[in-house]
């Protein structure tokens, strides 16, 4: 999909567990462009600095990881991610990672070198690209932006239909518990904090299944490309 001969780009952000990496990814093969996880590289990240025994607070060797990570995106239904090599699609997926992916996301050393990664990735247009400073870092200049959000209460329970669809038992008071506090770390953190940009356009997606909110968001991405 083209605007004024230029490949699109579509920039999705929003809070954890607003369904932004299901309705990239369904959007983008819709109108037949590329998809980037962006979220899934500060997992990568997060998952390598535990496999050495670092945490959060070691900032020096979380940056040494994000600068020398080498991370690919695979086709696949889900798309495959693979870290150094290894396939840690689902490995990254776990809870813990996704925690300890929101306090590393906060190192400004990790995400410059991550946001110079995506940078090169989205320069080519013709890409949807997910995360939470998508449209306002990343990619300012895209020609669509989206924030997509959902109340807490539904962001907890549909990331407990997704742990339990992997196998996985969930609390609802537990992940609505890591739900608010990722929120906390990404609204509050220095560099690049999660915000909606100034020219996205706010879709909140309670009641909604996720085909209409793919359906939508088509809908916009075409008229901007008649624009």
């Amino acid at each position: 999909m083209q605007n004024g001969g230029r490949l699109m780009v579509v920039a999705i952000d929003g809070p954890a567990g607003a369904g932004k990496s299901t309705v990239a990814r369904l959007l983008a093969k819709r109108l037949g462009l590329r998809y980037l996880d962006t979220g899934a590289m500060y997992r990568c990240v997060a998952l390598r600095l535990r496999e050495v025994g670092g945490s959060a607070a070691d900032r020096e060797r979380a940056e040494e990881i994000a600068r020398a990570v080498r991370i690919e995106f695979r086709a696949g239904e889900p798309q495959r991610v693979l870290c150094d090599g290894r396939d840690v699609t689902e490995a990254i997926r776990m809870p813990e990672i996704g925690d300890l992916a929101s306090a590393v996301s906060a190192i400004p050393g990790v995400r410059r070198a991550l946001v110079e990664r995506q940078r090169e990735i989205v320069g080519a247009g013709g890409i949807v690209l997910e995360g939470r400073d998508a449209g306002t870092v990343i990619a300012p200049g895209a020609e669509l932006k989206v924030f997509l959000t959902a109340s807490d209460e539904e962001r907890a329970r549909r990331r407990c239909r997704e742990l339990e669809l992997r196998g996985i038992s969930a609390d609802f008071e537990e992940v609505l518990r890591r739900l608010r506090e990722r929120d906390l770390q990404d609204q509050t953190r220095v560099d690049s904090p999660l915000r909606m940009a100034e020219d996205a356009v706010l879709v909140e997606t309670d009641g909604l299944g996720i085909e209409e909110v793919v359906d939508r968001l088509a809908r916009l991405a075409e008229d901007r490309a008649r624009v």
